[in-house]
């Protein structure tokens, strides 16, 4: 083979005598690099040929961000490489600024396939029409993607390690349908977008509720004023009424109209915007999936005493409290050094930590000197398993592990969480995941 690693020696006709010399010097060999170095080279922790992949994301922009994610992924780089590698394989980790943007996506991709990425890991872009087809002309396997762009889910050359938006929203529809009497979706009039309302009308007619209110805006507004007068209209809670006594007939039930908005990093301008428009209207519950409201948005905005406190969320993985997440945090806290864009409790860094665990788990069932971008993707068709250590369902790729949904084909994990704000915390409001597959599957999405 070529670059590192041993290669085996041809037949000798050495005879007995030199035989034995030419054994003992090498066990001698041996002893001193196991000795001096720890390890042989060509074995686990040793020096086999490294590999290479990429992780982007958008930093810097007016709309999304999410530099958490490379972060995260040099992270990760820089402790198994002090353990000696992925099963002996140094890992080199590229990072790219995507920008929010086509033509930053597609720079991305092509600089994965130039610089020899045998895997792009952990990454978000909703530009998948720019990314998807560079790497599907190389090879290169996307594996773990944030799950916020349609060719995620459909794509061969894709290996999600969550449901994406799609399992979120739906899931959001079922966790909603007990507790709201009118819901009202503030959602990005976008492609991405576009498929939210049916998603989230699964999840609420499954349950014998009526479709939600569909209000589209843009995702990069500096207020949100007119969008959020008209969610609490539409939810039954109109602001002009006020909410004092008298207002509704004796004996007639108070209507609790819910209002969620899905708009990435403006949401919270959305909820500022609908905090001044509220005032005294009548109660109105809020909600939002993870993504667009989650433990850092919470924390930076008053906790308990923020504008989320009782809100409703619909989120992929456990909390972040939970004890699951540990081996992540002791990763963060030995190998970030401070780096302020990881906090442990963001999505993004919590997807990518999984994805680079599912990485892993591939490299290492191959065990190969040298392992090409064609070996992980054998390897995932064929039904390589990795088990997350109970952040998600154990996960495999084989085709019969694909979701029967024609517009998400790709989806294997169809896990959700339902979780609430309480006392400023993400707290789970019930034990375990909720499988969503029926609800997707029946979406008028796929229709």
């Amino acid at each position: 083979m070529t670059g590192y690693g041993w290669r085996r020696p041809g037949r000798s006709r050495r005879p007995i005598g030199t035989t034995v010399v030419v054994f003992a010097a090498c066990s001698a060999l041996a002893a001193a690099l196991l000795a001096g170095c720890g390890v042989l080279p060509g074995v686990s922790g040793g020096s086999r040929e490294p590999i290479t992949v990429m992780t982007w994301a958008p930093e810097d922009t007016s709309a999304t961000n999410a530099p958490g994610m490379p972060a995260m992924a040099k992270a990760f780089a820089r402790w198994v490489n002090a353990g000696g590698g992925i099963d002996g394989h140094e890992l080199n980790v590229l990072t790219c600024n995507e920008h929010n943007t086509a033509t930053g996506a597609s720079d991305c991709a092509r600089r994965a396939v130039k610089e020899g990425a045998i895997a792009v890991v952990g990454s978000y872009s909703q530009q998948d029409n720019a990314f998807i087809p560079p790497l599907e002309v190389a090879g290169i396997p996307y594996l773990g993607g944030y799950g916020i762009s349609d060719r995620e889910f459909t794509s061969a050359l894709s290996y999600p390690v969550n449901g994406g938006q799609a399992a979120l929203i739906a899931g959001s529809g079922q966790q909603l349908a007990a507790e709201c009497d009118q819901v009202s979706l503030v959602r990005p009039d976008t492609l991405a977008g576009d498929t939210l309302p049916t998603l989230l009308d699964a999840g609420l007619l499954a349950a014998g509720h009526g479709r939600a209110v569909d209000i589209r805006t843009t995702e990069d507004a500096g207020d949100y004023t007119a969008e959020a007068r008209r969610a609490l209209t539409q939810a039954g809670a109109d602001p002009a009424e006020g909410s004092g006594p008298g207002r509704r007939s004796a004996g007639q039930k108070a209507r609790q109209g819910c209002v969620t908005a899905v708009l990435g990093d403006r949401t919270e301008t959305f909820f500022d915007s609908f905090r001044r428009v509220a005032g005294d209207a009548p109660k109105v519950r809020v909600a939002s999936v993870i993504g667009s409201i989650g433990q850092p948005l919470l924390d930076r905005t008053g906790g308990k005493d923020g504008p989320f406190e009782g809100a409703y969320v619909t989120g992929w993985y456990p909390e972040s409290d939970d004890p699951r997440w540990e081996p992540m945090k002791k990763v963060i806290r030995a190998h970030a050094f401070g780096d302020d864009a990881l906090d442990a409790a963001d999505a993004g860094v919590q997807t990518t930590w999984i994805a680079y665990t599912a990485l892993k788990k591939v490299v290492e069932s191959l065990a190969r000197d040298s392992v090409r971008a064609v070996d992980l993707v054998r390897a995932l068709n064929k039904g390589v398993t990795v088990d997350t250590g109970g952040l998600t369902p154990v996960l495999r790729w084989r085709f019969e592990d694909m979701l029967a949904a024609a517009d998400f084909p790709r989806i294997v994990n169809r896990q959700v969480t339902f979780q609430a704000v309480r006392e400023g915390r993400l707290v789970s409001l019930k034990k375990g995941f909720t499988d969503v597959s029926s609800t997707m599957e029946a979406s008028a999405a796929n229709g």
